[in-house]
């Protein structure tokens, strides 16, 4: 048979996106990797599909925008960078784009989605913890009663079946003791009068 051989890939983690307050820093992460080895990796960060913010191989790393810096390691498939004092109008989508010599022209990306805001919020979960409450009461409500209903049908079940015996007992009673015909006591000849 025949094995696809994997290319490169870009990586910017397991959530593509972060939210991030007004006059923070933060690290915009992309790794790759690639199973046919890599020499020469060609890579650049796309802000909006503008090319804002292009990177080439390290050690010859070079920024065309302020307040960025390359804080990757090329040597561990890492080629993140750090933003610096980000404003909303460093809102948007960040696209890490790789191409391999070695693939002979083809181009990797991945995209990384960054939301600026004037504060985080805490989010209220009362109103979810009331509805999870109430549902998961309910459930242990109804497995209560199914439970109760199963132990009481068993409990009638064994009564029942109880009864049945004794009724099948009591009507197959050997009138032994009681000197009746059929019996295995003694016959005893009846009185002349």
């Amino acid at each position: 048979g025949v094995w696809p051989i994997q290319g490169l890939e870009m990586f910017v983690g397991k959530i593509p996106f972060m939210i991030a307050v007004n006059g923070s820093t933060v690290m915009l992460p992309c790794t790759y990797s690639s199973c046919i080895g890599i020499k020469n990796l060609y890579f650049n960060w796309q802000f909006n599909d503008n090319g804002t913010m292009q990177k080439g191989v390290v050690p010859h790393v070079s920024i065309f925008r302020d307040r960025v810096d390359f804080v990757g390691k090329n040597d561990h498939n890492n080629i993140s960078i750090l933003l610096w004092n980000i404003t909303f109008e460093d809102g948007g989508f960040y696209t890490c784009f790789g191409r391999n010599p070695k693939e002979k022209g083809r181009n990797h990306s991945a995209t990384f989605h960054l939301i600026v805001v004037d504060e985080l919020r805490v989010v209220d979960n009362t109103l979810a913890t009331i509805i999870a409450s109430a549902v998961g009461g309910a459930i242990a409500a109804l497995m209560g009663f199914m439970l109760l209903k199963n132990f009481t049908l068993y409990v009638l079940a064994k009564i029942e079946e109880k009864n049945k015996e004794c009724l099948v007992t009591s009507s197959g009673i050997d009138n032994t003791e009681n000197g009746l015909s059929g019996s295995k006591a003694d016959s005893k000849a009846t009185p002349k009068k």
